[in-house]
């Protein structure tokens, strides 16, 4: 079901699928009790459309929240910056509003740095975090100037360089046979109002390092990496694992930057596999 909310002063579209189905009679559906909740929030130039595949994996065992970030698909842009405070804020009231209290929050690159700062902010409401192709730290000053960089492409009305880039967001070996899926995500660029690239740039390149938030917390964690991605390198992946090996790691073989799109059953299974063990 999906429904427009107030939420943090923003108008929201938030999808839920309420209850396991498998769950009614109040029993457990394969392990899982009702009140298991995962929270899917989407990446940069994304929008809840892109899970809405793999939201069909995991709704027969969880309760399954996607939002349009504010900026993104077709929620309200609110200013010139989008700070991720102000993104997991956003989430939060719009998670209380649908009478959840706690949640594992799943967040794909952008949206895990939003997962952080709900980690950050609201731990005690945090059941599990996976950080699905994202990272913890801040901007480098390189990856400032790419945004910047973006900005100008945008203000420029240039979206069409945007759009010609998301190819490389899947494997290199799955680009052919996923040539309708480049086409969707292409599509939700030129969606996307420029307003809320603008302020969505602005704010992923003033976050904080959110590295402390992941080593003095508590709740289980995992990162899931593409053995392709293009954009998180086996470096950087090395470098979490060293510094957080309280986390779970999972690598899907045959994907990029998109893993719940390039294998999504086993992305689901993995996920499945972290929520039942806690």
């Amino acid at each position: 079901m999906e429904k427009f909310i107030i939420a943090n002063g923003c108008a929201l579209r938030v999808s839920d699928t309420g209850w396991p189905y498998a769950s009614k009679d109040g029993g457990e559906a394969a392990g899982f009790p009702e009140h298991k909740t995962i929270v899917l929030l989407h990446g940069y130039l994304e929008s809840i459309e892109v899970w809405e595949w793999f939201t069909g994996l995991l709704k027969p065992w969880l309760r399954v929240v996607a939002v349009d970030l504010p900026g993104h698909g077709i929620s309200e842009v609110k200013g010139e910056v989008h700070t991720m405070e102000f993104l997991a804020d956003t989430v939060h009231d719009a998670l209380r509003q649908s009478g959840i209290d706690r949640c594992v929050v799943c967040g794909h690159s952008m949206g895990g740095y939003v997962t952080l700062e709900f980690l950050r902010k609201y731990p005690a409401e945090t059941e599990g975090i996976i950080l699905f192709h994202s990272v913890p730290f801040a901007d480098t000053p390189e990856k400032k100037a790419q945004r910047d960089r973006e900005i100008e492409v945008v203000l420029a009305g240039k979206k069409d360089l945007l759009a010609a880039g998301v190819a490389n967001s899947l494997a290199p070996a799955n680009r052919k046979r996923m040539a309708n899926h480049i086409e969707e995500l292409a599509d939700q660029v030129f969606l996307t109002e420029d307003a809320g690239v603008l302020a969505l740039l602005r704010g992923m390149e003033q976050r904080r390092d959110n590295n402390a938030t992941l080593t003095e917390s508590s709740v289980p964690q995992m990162f899931i990496f593409g053995r392709g991605d293009e954009f998180i390198t086996p470096e950087t992946a090395a470098e979490m694992i060293r510094l957080h090996p309280q986390a779970q790691v999972v690598w899907l073989e045959n994907s990029g930057h998109m893993g719940f799109v390039e294998e999504p059953q086993a992305a689901a299974d993995a996920i499945l596999r972290f929520v039942d063990s806690f």
